[in-house]
């Protein structure tokens, strides 16, 4: 396993269109994990929801998180960032929509976004960042 790799060593990753991973934290202090849709933009992670949500609800109390976003092949390419997130309200709708469309396509994305009405983002930015992969075994 290659570590301490920068975010230019695992080349297109966070253009591609995974799934992430994202831990808030509940009341008790357990975990709660959570597939989400994302981008990385301007040095940090975006991700689009409602502001009703557990995820905000969360993060207004805690926010602390992190998110991971992997390869599910070879050579396992990842990345994770534990952040403190700030929670945005201002350019919500577009980002959503950009966000669905990077997922679904033009068409799909758009109707999938003005469905969800996403309202609030949660935007992690470094934070402790850790980037890895497994080039070196395959």
């Amino acid at each position: 396993m290659r570590k301490d790799l920068a975010l230019d060593d695992v080349g297109d990753l966070l253009e591609l269109p995974l799934l992430a991973v994202l831990a808030t934290y509940r009341r008790d202090g357990t975990v709660l994990l959570s597939p989400v849709w994302h981008e990385w933009r301007d040095g940090g992670f975006t991700v689009a929801t409602n502001g009703d949500g557990v995820k905000v609800r969360h993060l207004r109390r805690d926010p602390h998180a992190s998110l991971v976003v992997c390869e599910q092949s070879p050579p396992y390419r990842g990345v994770e960032l534990r952040a403190a997130a700030r929670l945005v309200v201002d350019g919500a709708p577009e980002a959503a929509r950009r966000i669905a469309v990077r997922y679904l396509g033009d068409a799909d994305g758009t109707a999938q976004a003005a469905r969800l009405a996403d309202d609030t983002l949660i935007r992690l930015e470094p934070g402790a960042l850790r980037v890895w992969d497994f080039a070196d075994e395959y």
